[in-house]
């Protein structure tokens, strides 16, 4: 009984011990490349301050929810025409590429979170935007029924939220792998492809017919 040999069921790339050389490649670079982007990248930090939008005197409690999601959509726009960016020592594009609020969709209450390489200036961004919604609150209070007050302050991150370097170094090989495997799968398949391309132009191209050699007439010799 013939059994077919474990190499025969592979394409004839992968076969190749050569071509298995891409994969570890590819993991080593990814590692290589993702552990320099995290040593060398500034380490950040986040900063969340919180607030909550309350009903002023004889307004509807029930409209607080949709005021908190309203303040939400426009904390940083808010902020930055106020004066968080004078409070934070930042400039209002920093603002706008720095800090995100969150609402909740049960809950009038907004979470402000800042984001800088220094501890201290993200405590201040977040801290200046909720600063600036409580006054921008207070002032149209009387039209639109309800106040944003401080719920919590930020505190002050002792750790960077940033990945580390042996995090990168990972996320890096994992991706790394992950192309070197693409590879190995694609390459035989296109090599696959041009062997039979160039086996069919050979079959379909014509051959030169060779002419049959000329028979010599018999003639009888003279008596």
């Amino acid at each position: 009984m013939n059994s077919t040999p474990p190499r025969a069921l592979l394409p004839a790339g992968l076969r190749s011990p050569g071509r298995w050389a891409v994969l570890p490649a590819a993991v080593l670079a990814g590692a290589v490349l993702g552990g320099g982007y995290g040593a060398l990248k500034a380490p950040e930090y986040a900063a969340t301050s919180y607030v909550i939008v309350v009903p002023a005197e004889k307004s509807d409690p029930a409209s607080v929810v949709g005021f908190a999601q309203a303040y939400g959509r426009v904390a940083t726009d808010i902020a930055v025409t106020g004066d968080a960016q004078v409070w934070a020592g930042v400039t209002a594009d920093t603002l706008r590429k720095n800090v995100q609020a969150a609402t909740s969709p049960d809950a009038p209450m907004i979470s402000i979170t800042a984001r800088s390489a220094k501890p201290s200036q993200a405590v201040s961004m977040a801290d200046g935007v909720a600063r600036a919604l409580v006054l921008d609150s207070s002032h149209v209070a009387g039209n639109t029924g309800v106040k944003v007050v401080q719920f919590s302050r930020a505190t002050k991150p002792l750790t960077p939220v940033s990945p580390s370097a042996p995090l990168s170094a990972l996320v890096g090989g994992c991706a790394g792998g992950l192309l070197g495997g693409l590879v190995l799968l694609v390459r035989p398949k296109r090599a696959a492809a041009r062997d039979g391309a160039r086996h069919s132009r050979q079959a379909t191209a014509p051959t030169a017919s060779v002419p049959a050699p000329a028979v010599a007439a018999h003639q009888p010799e003279a008596v």
